[in-house]
This record gives C-alpha cells, structure tokens and sequence, in this order.
C-alpha cells in the first residue's frame, strides 16, 4: 500500500511544531509543548519513534502550582510524595488517582477509543463514567476538604476548555491527574517538532511520502485513491467537499461547534522566571491561576464569551530541562490563557500580571515576546478555528457524537476525517488517526 501525505503549510507539524518565534537560536513550540497522552498513547508506544530521534524528558515534577502565600503545590509522580503535598486531602487524592494510574496500559487502550466494545477494565470505565457525568467544581468540592487538593484539580481540570460547572469537566481533571502519575508529563528532546519528525522518519522508512505547501482546496484536487483521510475540522471538510456530500451529513456538519480560543505568548528570556517559590523549578509545567474558586471564575469567564481579569494561565518552561533550545545561559516560556472563541482582546496585560503575582521581577527578564491572539493562531494553523486548540466544544453531545454518529466515516464512501475533532479528541496522542485508519481498512477489505 502506498501511502502520500499533502501538507497545507512549508513546515509539517501542525500544532506540534518548533520554531524560532522570537530571536535566533530559541526554539519555541507553536502548540503543544508538555506531553502526558504523546508517551502514554498506545499508537505512538507501538512505534519505534525513539529510532527516529525522539527522546522524552522527565522533569523531577510532572506539575506545579503556585500559591499567593509563597509555597507551591507540587503534584509528584510518586503517590507518597504527592500526598505530603497534599495535605489534608493526600490519601483521598490517592483514593481518586491511584486505581486508575495502576491499570493506565488498559484504561488508555480503551479511553481512546470512539467507543470500548468489550471492556477489559469494565468497574474502572464504569466509575470514570460516573466522574464524566459530574462537574470539576462538584467532584473537587466533594472529594478534598483542603484548597490544595482543590486547586490543583481545577487547573487540570481546565485544561478541557469548559467552564467547570459542566459535566466533563471532572473526567478531564481525573485523566490528566492519572496520567501525571502513570507516564509524567513529559517534553521530547528538541520540542514537539521531534514527534512529528520521529513519525514522519518513520513513514519514509515504510514508503510514504510528504509533500509540503500544498493546500487541497477541493477533493477533486487529490490523486486517484483507495481511502483518504482528512485532518482538518467539519468546517473545513464541508467547504472541501461541499458537492460530493448527502445533505444531511452536511447540516450534522454545520451543527459541530467550538470552544474558546487561546491566547498565546512565546518569551525569550535572559533567566530562568524567578519564581517566589522555587519548587516551581522542578517542573516543566506551571499551573497559574490561585484557588479552585479563582480558576472557576476564569474559566467561566471564556466559556460565556467573557474575558476574564484574572484568568488561568498554562505556563511552560522546558530549557530548565533542555538547554538546548536557547542560547547559551538563556531560556525560553510559553504561556497562554483562555478566551472567548475569536476575540481580539488583548490579554497580553492581564496574563503577564499573573505570572508577576507568582514570579516578581519575570517583566525584567524578558528580551522578546511574540503574541499570537486566536485569529492568529487560525492564520498559523488552519484547524485552530477562532483559536480552539482544542478542535472543538467538548460538551458531553459533542464528546459522545464528535463529530457526527459516524465518527470517521463522511458520507463519501473512500473519504475519512481524522482531525482532533474526531474521537477521542484533542492531544498529541495519534488515535484519532489511527482509529480512523484502522475503520478505513477494515472497510476496504
């Protein structure tokens, strides 16, 4: 079988992608940056990527998240150092966290399915069930007595892009803690170009090509086939392949919807960020944002088509770890918050404020900034519609039809999506291709 990838932009990635965004010799991540469902995914761990030149990093810390009193809480892969930190929430974080880290091999196989046909771990899907059904702000409230316990989970919780009074919101907060202690968050060696690098290295090996600028415009521009596969959004899809569609598939299209977009800054920096608590040191990850109450807040803000004052802030800062993505003695951050889907507000004030309220003094190491607001980010990437990095509103109709009953199946016969606005969604985890793949296949025969 031959197999030939057309790419819309001159450097393949996508959102995983490394680039110099600010001054020469400082790489930057366009995208994802930390990357707990890349080194946990079942497709990538079945690949030989690490012969292709990718090696993951382990920071001592998969995350941390400062407090206003000075200290930080740190979530350690380690349960037993976990719960030191914790207090007094440690053995209920244990409780939540622990049986799901144990079975994460399985549990992983089967989360990231469209849908588990036969469940191998039948009682732990059926309590991740029960947790997708609740709120982030319900579960948290429920489980831990203290603020740190509370805090930590609504940070991870936010990374869904929900407003954390909706359903799933939970779910995400549980699969992000779990995998903390299963697989770490880890960050490739080099940036999140390594990943597209080691599968691309790999594809060539077998065969396939890649042929970079060309944007396909119309399904009729493609070579004659036997299956192709589009990793673009609905949108996209539709506007593609406008006249081949049923019109009932097209109106299922034209329902899908998206979630806030991200506003983004790259720094080059001349120091490491002076953290007033320098545990933040140990992590490549920093969760910016206070109380449960406070990320709730924000989080509710971008979901209402609000900008929030405050607003929950994902820091990265991967040359603690990996020197050699700055030059000599300098180091680079990557920050971003969430925002109403297409605005053109400037949060660049608001953000950096909330890295001062945790780091005095990080203004006066920055030597450039690049900003990319959400219409920015859509012009770098095409499927970042209005900055949704997330490929789509993950409402529970959405997380169960994304995007329609037929999962990867369009109404073309030989035709696929297999873009994060497929199951299971977004992350650099490769199973939406490769579950699209697998149906393609099995329908060909």
């Amino acid at each position: 079988m031959e197999v030939e990838v057309f790419e819309a932009e001159t450097q393949p990635g996508g959102g995983a992608r490394t680039m110099e965004l600010t001054l020469p010799g400082f790489l930057h991540d366009f995208g994802s940056a930390v990357h707990p469902m890349a080194v946990g995914s079942p497709f990538f761990s079945s690949l030989p990527l690490q012969q292709y030149g990718l090696e993951w990093i382990h920071p001592p810390a998969p995350l941390a998240h400062p407090l206003d009193d000075g200290t930080a809480i740190v979530l350690h892969r380690d349960f037993d150092a976990c719960a030191t930190q914790l207090q007094p929430d440690g053995a209920a974080w244990r409780r939540l966290m622990e049986p799901f880290a144990r079975d994460w091999a399985r549990l992983a196989t089967q989360v990231l399915q469209p849908v588990p046909s036969v469940p191998h771990t039948p009682w732990l899907l059926a309590r991740l069930g029960m947790i997708s059904l609740s709120s982030a702000n319900r579960l948290a409230n429920q489980s831990f007595a203290g603020m740190r316990a509370k805090a930590v989970f609504a940070g991870l919780a936010a990374h869904s892009f929900l407003s954390l009074d909706e359903p799933l919101s939970a779910a995400f907060g549980v699969l992000l803690g779990v995998a903390a202690h299963a697989v770490g968050w880890p960050i490739p060696r080099g940036g999140a170009q390594s990943i597209t690098d080691a599968l691309l290295g790999y594809l060539k090996s077998l065969g396939g090509r890649i042929t970079t600028s060309c944007c396909i415009r119309n399904v009729d521009d493609i070579p004659r086939c036997d299956i192709s596969m589009w990793d673009i959004g609905p949108y996209q899809f539709r506007a593609v392949a406008e006249k081949h569609l049923s019109l009932p598939f097209k109106e299922e299209l034209s329902r899908y919807t998206y979630g806030p977009g991200a506003f983004k800054v790259d720094y080059a920096l001349s120091r490491p960020i002076p953290w007033r608590s320098p545990e933040c040191l140990q992590a490549a990850t920093i969760h910016i944002g206070g109380t449960l109450e406070e990320i709730a807040a924000s989080e509710y803000a971008a979901r209402h088509n609000h900008v929030a004052e405050r607003p929950f802030v994902l820091l990265s800062q991967p040359t603690l770890f990996d020197p050699t993505r700055a030059a000599a003695g300098k180091h680079i951050a990557w920050a971003y918050c969430h925002i109403p889907n297409g605005s053109e507000f400037d949060m660049l004030e608001r953000l950096e404020s909330q890295i001062e309220r945790f780091a005095p003094g990080f203004r006066e190491c920055v030597l450039a900034r690049r900003v990319f607001n959400p219409m920015a980010l859509e012009a770098m990437d095409a499927n970042l519609i209005g900055g949704d990095i997330a490929g789509g509103a993950s409402t529970l109709r959405q997380f169960i039809l994304r995007p329609t009953w037929r999962r990867y199946a369009t109404s073309i016969r030989n035709m696929y999506l297999c873009s994060a606005s497929t199951p299971p969604g977004a992350g650099v985890h490769g199973m939406c291709g490769y579950n699209a793949a697998r149906l393609a296949l099995s329908r060909l025969r």
